[in-house]
């Protein structure tokens, strides 16, 4: 008989966007759910909270013990100004927290049989046409690329031998009423939906659906192992990807936002760093193809127009 622990799934960082979307999915699998935070989740529901510093080992180990995963997506948020405060946080709460993990792990009898592990696509930097896949590709220069090395590594070191690791390299998850999207509808709604700079910089998405199933068969699948792009297989230019969004919001016009625009707008009103929309990258999902992963969101319009639809229906 397998004991409940057994059927555990571990979330670390996990009252945020990703974490409790990839909580209720789990919660839909029969599978315990305990995340572990800084801050209790804003919603409730059947399963476990702990607080978490974010640094150190704690009592919230002891769920650890014999967990089935452990899924690690702690870290500070990257949507805002890039100060020299913001930039070292965002470094050391992924570090740190991957370090903690790992102690954690290494004082259990019986250690979770799987690590799944969030990391970043921007890992690769921005190239402006290259396509980008895991084993091709050289990584990129800047802030994300050293964040996305040094979360990696931290991770290599930490994760023990007898505990399968998976690394998520992922991209720009579309969430109905959540992340990023939010705000770009929003613009959108307002009439602010045109191309973004000089618009050909690569928008690399993946519909929250495909997230979870990804990290549903990270779980899962013992046979999945190292790193993959968690992205969906047809990235497109912000240009198309605002075109299609205009279209699935039936806003049939958007004004541009130039570069400089941009740049003054993005801290000075939305308190973010406008590089978030200025740059990107096209990648491709290379190992998950050759796995034979199947994409329930492929094609960007069909996951926009699912998104929105439901998104009419539900409140939250």
């Amino acid at each position: 008989m397998t004991s409940p622990a057994a059927e555990t799934v571990v979330i670390a960082g996990g009252t945020g966007f990703l974490g409790l979307n990839l909580a209720r999915c789990l919660t839909e699998n029969d599978r315990k759910v305990v995340l572990i935070s800084r801050t209790p989740p804003t919603v409730q529901c059947d399963w476990i909270h702990e607080i978490w510093d974010g640094r150190s080992v704690g009592d919230w180990a002891r769920h650890l013990e014999g967990a089935a995963a452990v899924v690690n997506l702690a870290g500070r948020s990257v949507d805002c100004i890039k100060t020299p405060d913001h930039c070292d946080q965002i470094l050391r709460s992924r570090v740190e927290a991957t370090r903690a993990i790992g102690l954690a792990i290494r004082r259990l009898s019986r250690p979770p049989r799987t690590w799944v592990q969030m990391s970043t696509a921007h890992i690769y930097g921005d190239p402006p046409n290259r396509m980008i896949e895991e084993e091709e590709s050289a990584f990129g220069y800047g802030l994300a690329p050293q964040v996305g090395i040094a979360w990696e590594k931290e991770f290599r070191t930490a994760v023990p031998e007898a505990t399968r690791g998976v690394v998520l390299r992922t991209s720009f998850v579309l969430g109905r009423n959540r992340g990023a999207l939010r705000t770009l509808a929003f613009l959108t709604r307002l009439g602010l939906g045109g191309t973004i700079g000089h618009g050909r910089q690569g928008m690399s998405w993946l519909h929250e659906d495909d997230m979870n199933a990804l990290f549903l068969q990270a779980i899962t699948n013992q046979k999945m192992a190292g790193t993959y792009l968690a992205t969906s297989p047809n990235p497109v230019s912000n240009r198309e990807f605002m075109k299609e969004l205009r279209r699935a919001l039936n806003r049939p016009i958007g004004l541009p936002a130039a570069q400089w625009m941009v740049r003054l707008a993005a801290p000075l009103i939305l308190r973010t760093d406008p590089e978030l929309a200025l740059y990107g990258r096209y990648c491709r999902p290379g190992r998950l193809l050759e796995e034979g992963y199947v994409f329930r969101f492929p094609e960007l319009r069909p996951a926009l127009q699912d998104l929105f639809d439901k998104s009419r229906k539900s409140p939250d």
